[in-house]
């Protein structure tokens, strides 16, 4: 970009006859004179852009290309005088970029705002011309991966200017194919940066851009780019895994018979299927090298199996799996379950005869581009038309300067590609207080290659949150209700209660459990269990906040806490047995109404149980004297109730308050130590009437922290 704007007369390399490199893919020197020599004909597309034209129309038959010519004409106006540091005018550099996205499938909209990519950060070209030439939707992509400028943010820029391409990313993804499109163009012309800003750029790419192409699903510039990085980073490496593809050449590969084996088989069974032979990149080899340690003949590539309906991707596994050793630890089915970024395919390993072991990947033709262009094979998100009339509209919306209605700049776009981390990242960049944190962060959120995806239930909707893997129940808290999550004291797993340090699995079902003291605040070892940056940078700005009020909870074992009341008292049953000491067992803690049975037990006393309580049959087992026994018509009675609860501050008090406002009177209570941030609470009390217990057993669960009150 605009780094690789110079001056010409700074570079004699810049004269032709001192341009002797290696022509890459698109033959820059050709279209550099055409780009300075501009169109022979008004009615015709300029030369220069004829490798576009073709790759566009491959893809995009109707495509109205006039927008393209009027896009190009401008970018070579614009950069008309400016040079590339390896030596070409710096139009090849749109054009190469432009003839990436349009292999890959890109719409008219995506290639035009490619061509004027670099237009406003290196030209005196501005958005609002743009806007008037071109529309909306244009400017909003080349707005979007226009940098910041480095005047202003100074060090900040570089982050920064990730920061407003995510932004904008996450109200187009276009914005961010052609991010991905501009830096394996530059990568590719790398060789004439100096050795320590190439090793700058690579990290970058290495840190950011790669996983960026992973979760957009884009593998075709993913892959490239990765040996890219590994040729500047890591060249002794870089070196030797290349000798050992440029040795294996020389070997005879078994790959080729193996792939007419399967098409043999293929076609004994009717199926309708295209194979083909698969070479690895480079990091790749370098990948299984170290994993397998000295590599076979098969293991330098795969076998891709193309077909033309999802059933057929099973019906080709299955004849595989019958006619050849199939190797089951190696079967993955991304068809049923796919990958977070779009990718599908049955994935599998068969052994041959001779003892080789060949991996083959099975999809259908969508599903390879998918593989191959991620979210570029999806064409504009935001269109409605079918997929051929897409470029058209696109074309006329541009055009006119019209975008469509579900493009409006006021209003922010719902991208229907949009995947959960990208969500989760524009979530989290908002509270980042700094570019270094942001920058850290991003870095970290992007290290995470695995997600995985949890159903919410909180009583009143149910839906889903997309997560790294690993995470736990106090990332979901925060993904689900923000800074209102400060407040959680637990959760439910699947229906079993959990602490909120329990990580989650894919598929898991979380109801989360807020506390609704406005007071309560989360604790300094959540840090220890938050995986998403959401959740650590809310915990960490709140615990800065209140350094006072910090929760370190511990799990030290203490003393339980009892607490007795001044009054003891005997229940309200009476035993069919004169002058006996009748006895509530508390074990079932019986009240009235209850349906009783007594029995004699040492000293001439009646213990009274509840029918079903799991006593009264051992007492009968061992031959005890069974007592009839009846209530007092009196309605006073003494319970004993068990409260589960979570950890907090003042809960003890706010659980004997609500039970005074009961009007009961608390006999005694324990309160043990926690375990896992949870507390359990023994209260044994006296109702002045027993057809009042429901109500109390209700009143202490709406306690903020208490999730079950039940008798003894």
């Amino acid at each position: 970009m605009s780094a690789e704007a110079t001056n010409p007369e700074a570079h004699p390399e810049a004269r032709p006859e001192l341009r002797r490199r290696g022509r890459t893919r698109l033959d820059l020197r050709r279209l550099g004179r055409a780009a300075l020599l501009g169109p022979t004909s008004r009615d015709r597309l300029p030369d220069a852009i004829g490798h576009v034209a073709e790759a566009h129309r491959a893809h995009h038959p109707d495509a109205d290309l006039s927008i393209l010519r009027r896009a190009y004409l401008l970018a070579e106006t614009s950069h008309r005088g400016q040079m590339r540091k390896s030596g070409e005018p710096y139009i090849t550099h749109p054009l190469a970029v432009t003839l990436i996205l349009a292999e890959l499938g890109a719409e008219t909209t995506t290639l035009t705002a490619s061509l004027l990519h670099d237009t406003v950060e290196d030209t005196d070209v501005t958005l609002d011309q743009v806007r008037a030439e071109f529309g909306d939707e244009v400017c909003f992509i080349v707005d979007g991966v226009t940098k910041v400028e480095k005047i202003d943010y100074g060090a900040a820029a570089e982050p920064e200017t990730f920061r407003k391409m995510l932004v904008a990313t996450g109200n187009d993804v276009r914005v961010m194919s052609i991010k991905l499109a501009d830096r394996l163009h530059n990568m590719r012309t790398l060789g004439v940066m100096r050795p320590e800003k190439q090793a700058r750029i690579a990290k970058v790419t290495r840190d950011v851009l790669i996983p960026l192409a992973e979760r957009l699903g884009v593998q075709a510039l993913k892959t490239e780019l990765e040996d890219l990085v590994f040729a500047i980073l890591h060249p002794e490496e870089y070196e030797s895994t290349r000798a050992l593809i440029a040795a294996h050449a020389g070997e005879r590969d078994p790959l080729p018979a193996i792939a007419d084996a399967v098409r043999g088989v293929l076609r004994d069974a009717g199926i309708a299927a295209e194979v083909q032979v698969r070479p690895r990149h480079f990091v790749s080899v370098h990948r299984i090298a170290r994993t397998r340690g000295e590599l076979r003949g098969s293991d330098f590539g795969r076998i891709l199996v193309l077909v033309g309906e999802n059933a057929d991707c099973y019906a080709v596994l299955g004849e595989l799996h019958t006619c050849f050793t199939p190797v089951i630890s190696e079967f993955k089915d991304f068809i049923a379950t796919p990958k977070f970024n779009l990718y599908q395919s049955l994935h599998t390993a068969v052994a041959t005869p001779e003892g080789y072991v060949a991996e083959v990947i099975v999809r259908t033709r969508q599903m390879h581009r998918v593989a191959e262009a991620g979210v570029v094979a999806l064409g504009n998100p935001y269109a409605t038309a079918t997929p051929d009339a897409t470029a058209t509209s696109d074309a006329t919306a541009t055009a006119t300067g019209t975008p469509d209605a579900a493009t409006d700049p006021d209003e922010e776009r719902v991208d229907p590609t949009r995947p959960g981390w990208l969500s989760r990242l524009l979530d989290w960049q908002q509270s980042a207080p700094d570019p270094d944190t942001f920058w850290t962060v991003l870095r970290a959120e992007l290290a995470q290659d695995r997600e995985i995806t949890v159903f919410r239930e909180d009583g009143s909707a149910t839906g889903t949150i997309s997560l790294p893997a690993g995470a736990s129940c106090i990332d979901a808290a925060y993904a689900q209700h923000g800074e209102a999550a400060h407040g959680c004291i637990g959760a439910r797993v699947n229906g079993r209660l959990t602490s909120l340090s329990s990580p989650l699995s894919d598929g898991d079902t979380v109801q989360l459990l807020l506390a609704q003291d406005a007071s309560s605040g989360p604790a300094a070892e959540w840090l220890d269990h938050a995986r998403t940056p959401a959740a650590r940078i809310a915990i960490s700005s709140w615990l800065e906040a209140h350094p006072d009020r910090a929760m370190a909870t511990t799990s030290a074992a203490r003393a339980p806490l009892s607490v007795v009341g001044a009054r003891g008292g005997g229940g309200n049953a009476v035993a069919d047995l004169p002058d006996a000491t009748v006895r509530l067992a508390g074990c079932c803690t019986p009240v009235p109404p209850d349906a009783v049975a007594g029995f004699l037990v040492r000293g001439g006393a009646v213990t009274v149980h509840r029918i079903h309580c799991a006593a009264v049959a051992q007492m009968r087992a061992v031959g005890r004297t069974s007592v009839a026994v009846h209530w007092r018509a009196t309605a006073d009675c003494r319970v004993t109730l068990l409260a589960e609860s979570f950890g907090r501050p003042h809960l003890l008090a706010d659980l004997t308050e609500a039970i005074a406002r009961e009007g009961v009177e608390v006999v005694s209570a324990t309160v043990e130590p926690p375990v896992e941030q949870r507390v359990r609470h023994t209260y044994t009390l006296q109702l002045p009437d027993a057809a009042g217990l429901p109500a109390l057993m209700r009143a202490m669960r709406d306690v903020p922290g208490v999730y079950d009150v039940r008798r003894a």
